[in-house]
């Protein structure tokens, strides 16, 4: 049986357009792999503390840091829904990955964490990608796809992406609707494929 760790981090219970892609990537992966495991931390319903200098000092010795990394560890897919917070990510995202990363222990050259499949789902406002106007101010794919190849070495890394996602909600970005509920379905689609495709490759 295949384990899929899934990790929220929207702080909206309703209506977050990171936790509705994730929930649908979740749908399909048991649907696929009905035997295989998820398991799942709300970071926004619980969030973790800081790090702080006894628990880096402590690394893989500190109680709650060996429990995240070994739940990272024993996962066979990595999904994390990532929504962009002031062009970055949530501050709640940073604690667990500052906690579940621990150098020298699971952040090694050839650590086993590197050679998992990671999806991550990058919701954003307004629109990113490359020749818009606000395409420098990515930081989330950016950030987190340098982290999971600097710390681990990782190489299966995909981002799904639904952008304008105020556009229904914002007049003044009224005219972007079509285009915005296009990218919606479009992560919907590609998040269930995605989850089929690993469930059927990682309960083989």
């Amino acid at each position: 049986m295949a384990t899929l760790l899934h990790i929220d981090s929207s702080l909206f219970p309703e209506g977050s357009a990171s936790r509705e892609v994730t929930a649908k990537f979740v749908e399909a992966w048991k649907e696929q792999h009905p035997a295989g495991t998820v398991v799942y931390r709300d970071l926004a319903a619980q969030p973790l503390p800081h790090l702080d200098a006894a628990a880096a000092a402590a690394g893989p010795d500190h109680a709650l840091r060996a429990e995240l990394a070994a739940e990272l560890e024993a996962a066979d897919a990595i999904l994390i829904g990532a929504p962009m917070y002031n062009f970055s990510i949530p501050s709640t995202l940073k604690a667990w990955l500052d906690h579940a990363i621990i150098a020298g222990h699971n952040a090694t050259p050839d650590s086993a964490v590197g050679k998992k499949p990671f999806t991550i789902v990058a919701s954003r406002g307004g629109s990113y990608a490359p020749g818009t106007p606000r395409e420098d101010f990515e930081f989330v794919q950016t950030y987190l796809r340098k982290l999971l190849e600097g710390m681990f070495g990782a190489t299966d890394i995909q981002f799904i992406v639904p952008e304008l996602t105020l556009a229904p909600v914002k007049e003044e970005m009224a005219a972007l609707r079509p285009l915005a509920e296009q990218s919606r379905t479009q992560a919907h689609e590609q998040a269930a494929a995605k989850a089929k495709e690993l469930a059927a490759r990682l309960a083989a």
